[in-house]
């Protein structure tokens, strides 16, 4: 410390505190970027009045925190000047070049008052006092010079070694034990004999799902995303149960190889205009784009099953690239207009961005109030070279592939709202219809239409807070009508009707810990009335960090 500043000391703790005030003020102003210019500074300065009695401020009151500390400034230091009008304004945020001006003023007032000695301002009593607490406060000032400097050190070892200064790591992983029960044998679709149906042989199984997300922003208002994922979730799908109605929202099998799964970037490109660029990974219901079903829509922490999220239209162009624009994103009117191509890396004909498989979306959304959401979404999509999955394996086999390997367009309509009669309840649901039309082979020209719906309840803080129940029950995707008859003479289409019913309860054990217990039951799976119940249990627990 240099003398100048033990003098500041020596002269009146006043003044230090009203240093340090000062300061703080001038630090708020920073973090609100007030910022002022010299020559404003001048500017304000002719502006400024000195005063000799705290009285002359009209908006200082006696019973103002400060008052003392001011009336002392004012009065036995004459250091503080006030606006023309009479005001001092002393909850007004300080910038730091009026504190550097008014920090001079003072210590130019006390180098005055030490040089003159004046009696009647600082007195030998005060001098010594100071003196003696100064030496009393000896080692605490030492131990706290010595803890700053210290924190500087590692605060630029910190600096020196951080992984990024515009990236952030999350990650989730999923523990997963279930099993499915309830059959003797696999589902089978409509038209075709039960009795040529393999056994449904399944063991309990425990598995895995684990994602890394590193999240840039370079702008503060933009993000740039790069998952990885791994998993090793064999999905109860056509190959375990007969019929992906059974399958998890989780599931997934790469043998627990680390893939790159999504890389997007996401920028506004006004106030009312959002933009998301995906170059791998693309999922509209991951896009900001309103999915309708809030407490349930999340694979770690909502819905156990794939239907259960949200209404099949979102998934469609899934695992695509290309760019999804939301349109006034925080009005009551929300427009949301969305391509993505299902192989837009390949130059092959048939595929790219424009000339292959690919989805083009959009949706308005209208809330009126804080308890009502109310959505009118629409898909056109397009499916060749192999990728054929109207409904993204949700819903019966008819449904995903109407016209057997054909390629297909297809037009999506879709209506989703949802109810909050409470902060803590939430109603919601879905309607969807599609209509298909092959594209390709002797079925070109064929036609067929899908209908599905759902309706959702979810409790939140049921228990205890962060705990969620959730119920679903509603009708995967079904063929209702199709012109296309196979060659063994079967049309491809849905005689009965499957109902998904599922309940489940999330325990948010900690922050970071989530156990959810939930059980799926599938009636007359694949939509085919002689096929029995099915039922899928689970056990998940989600950690996230």
């Amino acid at each position: 410390m240099t003398k100048p500043f033990w003098n500041v000391l020596r002269l009146s703790p006043v003044i230090v505190a009203a240093i340090f005030f000062a300061a703080n003020s001038a630090l708020a102003a920073e973090a609100n970027e007030q910022v002022i210019t010299v020559d404003q500074l001048t500017a304000q300065s002719d502006n400024f009045g000195q005063v000799t009695s705290v009285s002359q401020f009209s908006d200082v009151q006696p019973t103002d925190w400060a008052f003392q500390a001011l009336q002392s400034l004012v009065e036995r230091y004459g250091c503080i000047a006030g606006y023309p009008n009479s005001t001092y304004r002393g909850n007004r945020a300080l910038t730091r070049y009026e504190f550097a001006a008014g920090l001079n003023a003072c210590l130019d007032r006390v180098n005055e008052l030490i040089a003159t000695a004046t009696a009647d301002l600082v007195t030998k009593q005060d001098l010594a006092t100071l003196q003696r607490l100064q030496e009393e406060f000896s080692a605490e000032l030492a131990t706290l010079r010595g803890r700053v400097d210290s924190l500087e050190a590692r605060t630029s070892e910190l600096e020196a070694n951080q992984f990024s200064t515009t990236t952030k790591l999350t990650g989730e992983a999923i523990f997963n034990v279930s099993d499915v029960f309830g059959s003797d044998q696999r589902a089978v679709s409509s038209g075709v004999d039960q009795a040529t149906a393999p056994d449904l042989d399944t063991n309990t199984i425990f598995a895995n799902r684990v994602r890394l997300k590193l999240n840039s922003s370079f702008t503060g208002k933009d993000n740039l995303e790069i998952r990885i994922q791994s998993r090793n979730i064999s999905p109860y799908g056509t190959n375990v149960t007969g019929t992906n109605m059974t399958r998890l929202s989780f599931d997934g099998n790469e043998n627990n190889d680390a893939l790159i799964d999504k890389v997007n970037y996401a920028f506004n490109l006004s106030d009312a205009v959002r933009v998301q660029v995906d170059a791998a990974g693309g999922l509209l219901y991951e896009n900001s784009i309103n999915t309708f079903n809030p407490d349930l829509q999340s694979s770690g922490k909502g819905s156990i099953s794939r239907y259960g999220r949200f209404s099949p239209i979102y998934r469609q162009g899934e695992g695509g690239a290309g760019a999804t624009l939301i349109f006034n994103p925080k009005g009551a009117f929300t427009a949301s207009v969305a391509y993505l191509a299902g192989r837009a890396n390949d130059p092959s004909d048939g595929s790219g961005l424009f000339d292959g498989s690919y989805a083009a979306f959009g949706q308005i959304s209208f809330q009126p109030t804080q308890a009502l959401n109310v959505g009118l979404t629409y898909a056109r999509t397009y499916q060749n070279g192999g990728q054929i999955n109207l409904f993204s394996s949700t819903g019966s086999v008819y449904a995903n592939n109407p016209f057997q390997g054909a390629a297909l367009t297809a037009n999506h309509y879709g209506v989703e709202a949802s109810f909050k009669p409470s902060p803590n309840i939430t109603i919601g649901g879905w309607y969807g219809f599609s209509d298909a039309q092959a594209q390709s082979g002797a079925q070109q020209g064929d036609e067929a239409d899908f209908n599905y719906w759902a309706a959702t309840l979810s409790l939140r803080d049921f228990g205890k807070q962060g705990n969620v129940l959730g119920f679903i029950f509603g009708q995967p995707p079904k063929a209702t009508d199709n012109d296309f008859i196979q060659a063994n003479g079967v049309r491809r289409e849905d005689d009965g009707t499957s109902y998904h019913l599922e309940g489940l309860y999330k325990l948010q054990l900690t922050d970071n810990i989530a156990v959810t217990p939930g059980l799926l039951v599938i009636f007359n799976p694949e939509h085919n009335d002689t096929n029995d119940t099915v039922y899928v249990g689970t056990l998940r627990t989600t950690f996230t960090f």
